[in-house]
């Protein structure tokens, strides 16, 4: 299906007003003008500058799911659905291992469950790349190929749309009452094609150096060189925070006289208090045992324990940390003998 992008993107600047039963809220990837260089999801209701067809936003799509502070006891909900439009294959991968985290086995988060069940999910592939992405190292590619429940690839001046769930249908017959969908042509899905294997290839090569053929052996590495790697570190804990896959948290207990409230707030494994017990002790007292600790979660226990890597190459981390450390720099030096 071929849809023109300012049609569309019409559509989703009314898609609340024109559907206030159906739709809540919409979200979308969007340049703000104090960093046109930058995207950050904004709800668009108000009328902002989409920019979906560039790379992943500055924050996680899973701070739309999993927030940084949530009241989950008692959880307000609405009959809505909300639309987010934007997400990148990265973030998407990211969503996955929290599924598998957070809604399988023997436990399923209320909240989390309640808006993954009630969130239309528009993934858009990548036409561009920032310096710190480097999705391809875990096998990941610029674009989706499932998780969503809409996808969008950009053709000169329209988006080829296809869909991977009920609510993605549900969302194109909603698009079908306001604007005029056309059926693609085999020669728009091979110029998709093309495009999309030119950005993986770039890409690739902009990370080959930073390939390594397994990660398995992490745990075994001198922790001298761990040490090394973790003097820049000063614990800040940017990088958990802004990572779409971490999910430690704290649960307070907010309750008053009359009613009674927990708040979820995420937590970070670098921060000195992090896992500290009642008598003051801590499991990881020293700096360099927590920074090679986040490293051993991504490429060891979460890999043991849902057969994926902890990272998906979106390089936020690599953004946000003030010392400039480089996860990809880090696990390459750190598996050098010296």
């Amino acid at each position: 299906m071929l849809v023109k992008v300012k049609e569309f993107e019409t559509f989703l600047h009314n898609c609340v007003k024109d559907n206030p039963k159906e739709i809540g809220q919409v979200i979308a990837a969007c340049q703000v003008p104090v960093n046109p260089d930058s995207r950050f999801f904004i709800d668009i209701k108000e009328g902002k500058q989409l920019c979906l067809n560039s790379y992943r936003t500055v924050e996680p799509t899973r701070l739309l799911y999993y927030f940084t502070r949530e009241q989950v006891e008692p959880f307000n909900r609405s009959d809505k659905k909300r639309i987010i439009v934007g997400v990148k294959a990265c973030d998407l991968s990211a969503l996955k291992l929290l599924d598998k985290a957070l809604l399988e086995d023997d436990f399923q988060d209320p909240s989390y469950k309640y808006w993954r069940e009630n969130t239309i999910l528009i993934s858009s592939d990548c036409q561009e790349f920032s310096s710190v992405c480097h999705c391809t190292i875990f096998d990941g590619k610029p674009w989706a190929e499932d998780g969503f429940d809409v996808n969008l690839s950009k053709v000169n001046d329209s988006y080829n749309i296809i869909t991977g769930s009920s609510k993605g249908d549900f969302f194109i017959e909603l698009l079908k009452r306001f604007v005029n969908i056309s059926e693609q042509s085999s020669i728009n899905q091979e110029k998709v094609k093309i495009k999309r294997q030119d950005y993986y290839n770039k890409l690739k090569e902009k990370n080959e150096k930073y390939t390594i053929e397994s990660y398995s052996d992490l745990r075994v590495q001198d922790i001298k060189n761990w040490n090394k790697e973790s003097k820049k570190c000063i614990g800040c804990g940017a990088c958990t925070n802004i990572c779409g896959i971490c999910y430690c948290l704290i649960l307070n207990d907010e309750s008053t006289d009359d009613q009674f409230i927990k708040v979820r707030s995420t937590d970070s494994c670098q921060l000195n208090g992090y896992a500290r017990v009642a008598g003051g002790d801590t499991p990881r007292p020293q700096m360099y045992d927590r920074f090679r600790n986040r490293y051993l979660c991504k490429f060891d226990y979460v890999q043991s324990k849902f057969n994926t890597y902890g990272c998906t190459g979106c390089g936020r981390c690599i953004e946000a940390c003030p010392a400039e450390i480089d996860i990809r720099e880090v696990v390459k030096n750190v598996k050098v003998v010296v």
